[in-house]
């Protein structure tokens, strides 16, 4: 018999709707993918350069389990460059991606008849990730109209004497939105006040849009520095998703608590992939620039063919590679015998009859809207948009 916490869990939505739409394309179909969260670019040369290196040089054995020095000096410094934050080895910790690190993160953090909060939408393993380590997820819900921003208000009316910790993702996956230094002052003073951890999730702070320059809650205070944990990574701003380097710095005590959880299940983060993601981290950097450019292109694009539709709106963007369009109106409709009376109807009858694979909202914390990766080609993406166009066309 399985245990209770096997039983309930899901297995990720986003990964099952790519598992889902390979096995279609194996079939021989025409699937216009937008179902997954990674670049379609490749991984700098110079970066798989360090690990043909660090194979040949013979760097394939047993690492410290919080990765190695060179590349906890990098991240150091590039808090130091690009969030004004010093910190120390001990206060930082490498991991297998940067799920895995804030999977280690709640379960040293959190336990039974602890409370979190997490804003929608949100990232889809938040929720799993808290209940398996024992807590309950609290779910604030912010808005489109409201440019998806959360206030001190709104956070003040779900705090518990159980509340233990707050967690923040900007740019955001699903939607791109981003917080306002004037609002992250108010998360933080409510933080304090409460004595509450915020974790802050930035994975996606160099894939920005139209001036947007990202701040980290931690900068602003060094009282909200001293309750952060940041979680970051290269997988999406260097294209190395598959390298699975992520890494997390806070207070010594709980990155030390990470490490020893580490170290009972995974151990070591590849070695290969950690001299990969040094020199991600200390090379060239206008691949970045490239990317992001690219990506925008792409966002412009889908947008406006999105909002082109009737009835669909669909909030522009600001960071990160996800569009969130809201389909609440078209509910309700049929295609054919089949009433689409859910996103999730509406995302099989894409990827079924029109060949189109996106992500359902409601798997994000709403119900109604679909979630869209636009770091594939301009060429899918193109198809993909006419398709949707075409279902949304044949609904009655």
């Amino acid at each position: 018999m399985l245990s209770r916490r096997a039983q309930a869990l899901k297995p990720s939505p986003t990964l099952a709707i790519n598992a889902k739409e390979k096995l279609l394309r194996a079939q021989g179909l025409d699937i216009a993918g937008f179902g997954a969260g990674e670049p379609d670019f490749d991984t700098p040369e110079h970066i798989k350069q360090a690990a043909i290196d660090a194979v040949n040089k013979g760097f394939t054995k047993y690492t410290p389990v919080a990765g190695i020095e060179p590349l906890k000096d990098a991240i150091i410094e590039k808090f130091k460059n690009d969030n004004g934050l010093t910190f120390k080895r001990e206060e930082v910790i490498v991991s297998c991606g940067g799920k895995h690190g804030l999977y280690n993160l709640f379960q040293a953090l959190f336990q039974e008849g602890d409370e979190v909060i997490i804003l929608t939408p949100y990232w889809v393993s938040y929720p799993p990730m808290v209940e398996l380590a024992g807590a309950k997820p609290v779910i604030v819900d912010t808005r489109e109209e409201d440019d998806y921003q959360v206030t001190g208000d709104l956070i003040r009316k779900y705090i518990t004497s159980k509340t233990k910790g707050i967690v923040l993702n900007y740019p955001s996956n699903p939607v791109g939105s981003v917080y306002t230094v004037e609002n992250l002052v108010q998360i933080g003073r409510l933080a304090v006040d409460h004595n509450l951890y915020i974790i802050s999730d930035e994975m996606y702070e160099k894939i920005v849009y139209d001036g947007y320059q990202h701040t980290s809650i931690a900068s602003i205070d060094s009282a909200f520095r001293e309750r952060t944990i940041i979680s970051n990574g290269v997988s999406k701003a260097y294209s190395m998703t598959g390298w699975r380097i992520g890494y997390t710095v806070g207070q010594k005590e709980i990155i030390a608590a990470m490490s020893n959880i580490q170290s009972q299940s995974t151990s070591n983060p590849t070695s290969i992939s950690q001299y990969a993601a040094l020199a991600a981290l200390t090379g060239p950097q206008d691949f970045i620039s490239m990317m992001v450019g690219e990506f925008q292109k792409r966002r412009d694009f889908l947008v406006r063919e999105l909002t082109s539709i009737p009835g669909v709106t669909c909030y522009n963007p600001r960071g990160a590679f996800y569009v969130f369009p809201n389909f609440n109106a078209l509910l309700g409709k049929r295609f054919n015998e089949r009433t689409i009376d859910s996103t999730a109807a509406l995302t099989e009858l894409l990827l079924e009859e029109f060949h189109t694979a996106v992500v359902p909202g409601a798997e994000f914390g709403k119900e109604g809207y679909l979630r869209l990766s636009f770091a594939t080609s301009m060429d899918v993406i193109k198809k993909g948009a006419e398709r949707i166009q075409k279902a949304v066309a044949s609904l009655a």
